[in-house]
């Protein structure tokens, strides 16, 4: 058993949000089968970008004034669900999303993948045409 305090984890600032990678390719602890990482939203990290890619779940921590969008497209995310404290998210394989908030918000998540290969679209869309 691997034991980690998130304080401990590097801190990976990203577009959009600051990123904390505890298990899986290049983590606090390395894994072949699962990815879970700690992901903060906040105005320090700018907005971010609608994406897609694997499979997830998203567990909230915490938020403020935070929500998410998703759609059909990276244009038309027109369902809009408010963020609070103990929300769970599962979001399809390539299913398009962005996390936003208020001035003043933020979102504090836990993000999970059941697999460390093929996460970004890119990937998915290699493997896939093989």
């Amino acid at each position: 058993m691997r034991v980690l305090l998130r304080d401990n984890i590097e801190q990976e600032p990203l577009p959009g949000r600051v990123l904390q990678r505890a298990i899986g390719k290049n983590s606090a602890s390395e894994s072949k089968k699962m990815t879970v990482s700690f992901c903060r939203y906040a105005p320090e990290s700018g907005p971010m970008e609608p994406h897609q890619h694997a499979e997830e779940t998203v567990y909230i921590i915490e938020a403020k004034d935070g929500w998410v969008r998703k759609g059909p497209t990276k244009d038309c995310l027109n369902e809009k669900v408010m963020l609070a404290k103990d929300t769970v998210l599962h979001f399809d394989e390539l299913e398009w999303h962005v996390f936003e908030y208020a001035s003043g918000g933020f979102i504090d998540a836990l993000c999970i993948y059941g697999q460390v290969d093929n996460i970004r679209p890119e990937d998915i869309l290699r493997e896939s045409s093989r």
